[in-house]
């Protein structure tokens, strides 16, 4: 017990912070603090709308950031990662919220805290690698027609329509507008949209997102327009930590929620964290780490009333460019959120939610990489297809059924094409040391094959057909040591080719078996039966003298002196 203890400890303190950790916070703390100054301003209206968005509030949308972002900034496996509310993840939560409530939210996010710290604990971040690059694409192409599709209703200053479907709910918030058009609202949005799209590529290091969100806050209250509908009053805090909201007789309902709000926190941390190292010299992140730090700050932040929480890649990338290099700045970000909701709420509440709703829409736009797609779409047919699959799906389904379609489909379009890498092609035989005319018999009766590439269930069958359909021969020898890798299917469909052959009375001989290889043909039965009589050989030139052997005891060859063996040099085709 106390071994097991101690293995326990060891791998979680591996995930705990190091005093490395608290060394970089120390060298280079101004510039730190003026990149968490600068994120604190990007995430500020961000985190009301998606707060907003998500159907909980715009203070549960701060109270987001500044619990989750302060614990994934210390406990994170990314010095440079900022965490919080996102679009992605209020995607997934607006069907939760219509279907269990907002209770129902706090306590998926809960779950999905302890989900994310065991897949940590099981050290499954390094799987992240394995997603393919159109399945990113395409699910960040979805999300961002999601979120912008979100922000219809309050962008048309129409009370959000029901349903649980965004196109649905569009749709029905054009038809409300049709009937009692809002043109301040759209005027609202319009303007903070375009302030900030335009803006970015005039001066890219100005938040001009805070810029205009208060220069639509001033011109709402001067000119007291009540078609701008404000956020309303806000808690001048953050309240109580709490576990009121946890019904133990509902969290089994609530599991699948849950699993499917730990994937998207998963995926969308680890892929900003590898975000942000692309971006930065020396940096490299633990993807254990980032889990486990994902899955305490979504197990805090339930307790404070906030929605679950991911790395947030647009504000990781505004931490990157404006010089952090340590925890610091996402930490100060945190802080600075923090002094707000105590000190600034009554101003924050003044906000018109239009204004909001045009920041995200113009976070929506620019989460658009145009170059990327066109260069996912230009590589092959099958990346485009992943890459439209998987932002359809996100469209029309949700993001975690997304992303397991596209990973299935790019799964399946991979093993076609390595299965159209198998190749089983007729050679020619070696003709050693026989005379021309003894060669000419043994071509007569034998017929060799080699296999090149894998022998698994995607090509297997192709090789069965293929195989049995052989011309009228006495022997065929398989040459196997080319064989890259085979499994059950492979092993399963060559026994089948050789006892089908067998009953034609066409015997099969097999050369150059790999080692790896004899585990999965033995467990099938199939190497006994290639042992049988004799019917393994270590090279293909000892292949073809048993062959010989056998058409002389067949009487199909004249009885002669056996050819010599060949050196080692000469071994050469197996």
């Amino acid at each position: 017990m106390s071994a097991f203890l101690g293995r326990a400890w060891a791998r979680i303190a591996l995930l705990l912070p190091a005093r490395a950790d608290l060394a970089e916070m120390g060298r280079d703390p101004r510039r730190d603090l003026l990149a968490g100054l600068t994120v604190a301003i990007v995430a500020l209206p961000l985190a009301l709308g998606f707060g907003v968005s998500s159907g909980l509030g715009a203070e549960a949308g701060l109270a987001t950031a500044v619990v989750a972002g302060a614990l994934a900034a210390v406990f994170g496996g990314s010095n440079l990662q900022v965490s919080g509310p996102t679009g992605a993840m209020t995607v997934v939560l607006v069907p939760i919220v219509g279907q269990y409530g907002p209770t129902g939210v706090l306590a998926v996010g809960l779950m999905a805290g302890v989900m994310l710290v065991t897949l940590a604990a099981v050290k499954a971040g390094r799987y992240m690698q394995y997603v393919p690059a159109p399945v990113v694409e395409g699910f960040t192409l979805g999300i961002a027609c999601v979120i912008g599709l979100q922000q219809i209703p309050n962008a048309l200053g129409v009370p959000k329509p029901e349903g649980d479907r965004v196109l649905v709910v569009t749709w029905r918030a054009f038809e409300e507008f049709a009937k009692s058009p809002n043109w301040t609202a759209v005027a609202f949005a319009v303007a903070v949209a375009a302030v900030m799209l335009v803006g970015a590529r005039w001066r890219p290091t100005v938040p001009f997102s805070i810029v205009a969100v208060i220069a639509a806050t001033v011109v709402a209250q001067a000119a007291g327009l009540d078609a701008a509908e404000p956020i309303g009053d806000l808690p001048s805090g953050l309240p109580a930590p709490s576990l009121s909201f946890l019904d133990l007789g509902a969290l089994g309902s609530l599991l699948a929620p849950a699993v499917a709000v730990a994937a998207l926190a998963a995926l969308e941390s680890l892929l900003s964290a590898s975000v942000a190292d692309g971006m930065t010299v020396g940096q490299q992140h633990d993807p254990d780490r980032e889990l486990f730090g994902q899955g305490l700050a979504n197990i805090a932040a339930p307790l404070f009333g906030g929605v679950p929480a991911t790395g947030a890649i647009a504000r990781t990338a505004v931490n990157v460019r404006t010089g952090a290099s340590s925890r610091l700045a996402a930490l100060t970000h945190a802080a600075i959120l923090a002094v707000i909701v105590f000190a600034a709420a009554p101003l924050v509440s003044k906000i018109p939610l239009a204004a909001l709703a045009g920041v995200l829409l113009a976070t929506a736009i620019r989460m658009v990489e145009v170059g990327s797609l066109r260069a996912m779409a230009k590589a092959t047919r099958s990346d485009a297809v992943i890459l439209v699959l998987t932002a359809v799906a996100t469209l029309a389904l949700d993001l975690v059924y997304a992303v397991i379609i596209g990973l299935v489909v790019a799964g399946a379009l991979a093993l076609r094409a390595v299965a159209k890498q198998a190749r089983f092609d007729q050679v020619p035989l070696d003709r050693g040391d026989h005379s021309a005319e003894e060669h000419a018999l043994l071509a007569e009766h034998i017929v060799a094959y080699r296999i090149d590439g894998p022998l698994f269930f995607a090509a297997a069958h192709r090789f069965l057909l293929e195989l049995t359909e052989v011309a009228d021969v006495r022997v065929v020898i398989l040459r196997m040591s080319r064989v890259s890798t085979m499994d059950a299917t492979g092993a399963l469909v060559l026994k089948d080719a050789v006892e089908k052959l067998r009953r034609r009375g066409i015997l099969v001989l097999a050369s150059g078996i790999r080692p790896g290889q004899r585990q999965v043909l033995d467990s099938v039965g199939a190497l006994e039966l290639l042992r049988h009589e004799g019917r393994e050989y270590a090279t293909t030139p000892e292949a073809i003298r048993g062959a010989r052997s056998h058409l002389e005891c067949a009487g199909l060859l004249p009885a002669g002196p056996v050819p010599k063996p060949r050196t080692a040099d000469e071994e050469v085709l197996r």
